[in-house]
């Protein structure tokens, strides 16, 4: 009798790290967002956001600007982790921007970032658009079915500011 209960417990303290080391219902929810996102031509990064210690952990997905129309240099930053002194977005209520783009944007420009901002997650912090790519920095609390929707959403404003890339300097002289 005493044999087997050892053996129970030997068992037992064997099988406890593997159960330990399933993944939790929020790491499953996750890999299926992030799956969604690779699907859909989505690239998830792991990096620097472009936010002063954010509390929590904050991962970028990026929607890539074509090579030959890249997109303009801005930042718009949810009001609750800005500054006062930033300027506030017309287009959305709650976001301030950090760097407003050199170029005036179009109606139909303005019209798509308001279209994709307002229905934004409360978690997503930060949007960004470099010459590349278009950033959305947040703490990723959707599953990979509303993702559909935020991908429309944002896909629609990339291609919207697709070339309205603003170079500083005089414009190059035709060749």
């Amino acid at each position: 009798m005493t044999f087997w209960l050892v053996l129970g417990l030997a068992l037992l303290a064997m099988l406890s790290p593997v159960v330990w080391l399933r993944p939790s219902p929020r790491d499953r929810r996750l890999v299926g967002l992030r799956e969604a996102a690779r699907e859909a031509g989505v690239s998830v990064h792991f990096g620097k956001p472009p936010l002063h210690e954010p509390e929590g952990g904050v991962v970028a997905y990026r929607w890539r600007y074509p090579q030959t129309r890249p997109g303009p240099r801005c930042v718009a930053v949810r009001a609750t982790h800005a500054s006062e002194a930033l300027r506030p977005c017309a287009e959305a209520e709650g976001w301030r921007w950090r760097i407003e783009p050199l170029r005036p944007l179009t109606v139909g420009q303005r019209d798509a970032l308001a279209a994709a901002l307002a229905p934004l997650p409360a978690d997503a912090l930060v949007l960004e658009s470099t010459r590349d790519f278009l950033w959305l920095w947040w703490r990723e609390s959707q599953s990979a079915a509303a993702f559909d929707a935020l991908d429309a959403r944002l896909g629609t404003l990339r291609d919207s500011l697709a070339g309205n890339e603003a170079r500083r300097g005089p414009p190059s002289a035709p060749c």
